[in-house]
C-alpha cells in the first residue's frame, strides 16, 4: 500500500511515518523543504531514500494534487501546534484552510482511505467525557478554536460518506520531536526551572509512538471499528505530572499551584507582551486554558505508562544535547529506562 502523508516531518507525522513503513507500506511525503525529511526519520530507524517526497505545502493544490495521485490511503497530519500568540495568523491559515484543501483533494481523487489527526481540544470545553459522540467545541484560545473549525471540515466530509477516520490524540510525548513543539518545550522548561508556578487542573496525555501505532493500524485497516477514535492516554492532573517528573528524574523540582481559572488573565497579558518580545515566554494563555476546560476522555485505551513517556523524553533532551546532565538528573545516569 502507497500510504500519502502531510506533516510527515512533524512530531506525529514522523513517528506515524515510520511504524506504516515498519509495517511493510510504503511512504509517500508532501514537505516544504525536502532537505528536512533526513533529520525527521533517520533517528526512527527510517532511510530517507526509502521514501517518496513531494515538495509544497497543504495549502498548495499542485503539491496536493501530487501527492494524493496514485496513493491508497492518506494520513493528514500537517498542523500548526502552537500557543505562542505570534502563531495566530498561521493557525487559521494552515489548521483550517489547509485541511479543506486536502481533504477535499483526496475526496476527488476517490481515496479509499483518509485519516485526519485532530485534537482532543477541538471538543474542549465539555462538562462530559469526551468520547467519539462528543459535540465540536467552541474553545476560546487560538490553536483550540482552529482546530475545532477544521474538526467541523472533517466531520461535514463523514457526513457525506467520506471514508474518512478521526484521530484525537493527547498532548504528546516521547523521544525524536523533529521540531521541538510546545509540548517537549514546556518539559524541558519545567526542567529547566523555568514553569515554578502550575495551574491546577490537568489535561489528556500520551506517548506519541502509541499514536503513531494507532495511525499505522487504521490505514492498513486492523484498527479498532468506527470512524472517531481517541489515542491511547488518559488524563493527568498539573501535580501529578510534576510528581511523576520528580520520581523519575530525582529532583525536587519545587512548585506552586494556582486556579488555573485565576491565572489566565495573566496568559492574556503575556500573550500581548509575547507579540513584542523576541524571546519565548512559557507562561501561555493557551496552556492556562487548556488546564482549565479539559475533560476526561471516556473509556480511553491506556497506553505507555507516563513515566516510561516521561524518561524516554528526557533521555532524548539529553542525548540531543538539549538538557543538561543535572536538568535530566537520575534519567541522565541510566535510571528508569524502558524494556
Amino acid at each position: 500500500m502507497l500510504v500519502s502523508i502531510t506533516g510527515g516531518t512533524g512530531y506525529v507525522g514522523a513517528h506515524s511515518a515510520a511504524a506504516l513503513l515498519r509495517a511493510g507500506h510504503r511512504v509517500r511525503l508532501l514537505v516544504r523543504d525536502e532537505s528536512t525529511v533526513e533529520g525527521a526519520l533517520a533517528p526512527l530507524g527510517v532511510d530517507p531514500a526509502a521514501v517518496d517526497v513531494v515538495t509544497g505545502n497543504i495549502l498548495d493544490r499542485f503539491g496536493v494534487d501530487r501527492l494524493v495521485r496514485g496513493t491508497d490511503a492518506l494520513l493528514h497530519a500537517a498542523s500548526v501546534y502552537s500557543f505562542d500568540s505570534r502563531a495566530h495568523a498561521e493557525l487559521s491559515r494552515t489548521n483550517v484552510a489547509g485541511t479543506e484543501l486536502v481533504l477535499e483533494t483526496a475526496r476527488r481523487a476517490g481515496m479509499g482511505r483518509i485519516v485526519y489527526v485532530s485534537s482532543f481540544g477541538a471538543l474542549v470545553p465539555s462538562r462530559a467525557p469526551l468520547d467519539g459522540n462528543s459535540p465540536v467545541g467552541q474553545p476560546r484560545e487560538p490553536y483550540l478554536a482552529a482546530k475545532a473549525a477544521a474538526e467541523s471540515v472533517a466531520r461535514t466530509h463523514q457526513a457525506a460518506g467520506v471514508p474518512l477516520t478521526i484521530t484525537y490524540p493527547p498532548a504528546l510525548l516521547g523521544p525524536h520531536d523533529p521540531k521541538l513543539g510546545d509540548q517537549v518545550t514546556r518539559l524541558r522548561n519545567t526542567l529547566r526551572g523555568l514553569m515554578p508556578v502550575w495551574p491546577t487542573g490537568g489535561l489528556p496525555m500520551g506517548d506519541v509512538r502509541d499514536t503513531a501505532a494507532l495511525h499505522a493500524a487504521l490505514i492498513t485497516g486492523t484498527g479498532p471499528p468506527g470512524n472517531r477514535h481517541f489515542a491511547p492516554g488518559r488524563y493527568v492532573s498539573t501535580r501529578e505530572f510534576v510528581r511523576t517528573l520528580r520520581e523519575v528524574t530525582g529532583r525536587a523540582l519545587p512548585a506552586v499551584y494556582l486556579p488555573a481559572r485565576a491565572m489566565l488573565p495573566l496568559g492574556v497579558l503575556t500573550g500581548w507582551l509575547q507579540r513584542a518580545w523576541p524571546w519565548h515566554i512559557p507562561a501561555e494563555y493557551g496552556a492556562m486554558y487548556t488546564c482549565a476546560c479539559a475533560a476526561r476522555v471516556a473509556d480511553g485505551p491506556g497506553g505507555r505508562e507516563m513515566s516510561e513517556t516521561l524518561a524516554d523524553t528526557i533521555r532524548w533532551l539529553h542525548g540531543e544535547g538539549l538538557l543538561a546532565a543535572r536538568a535530566a538528573g537520575t534519567v541522565a545516569d541510566g535510571g528508569l529506562r524502558a524494556a
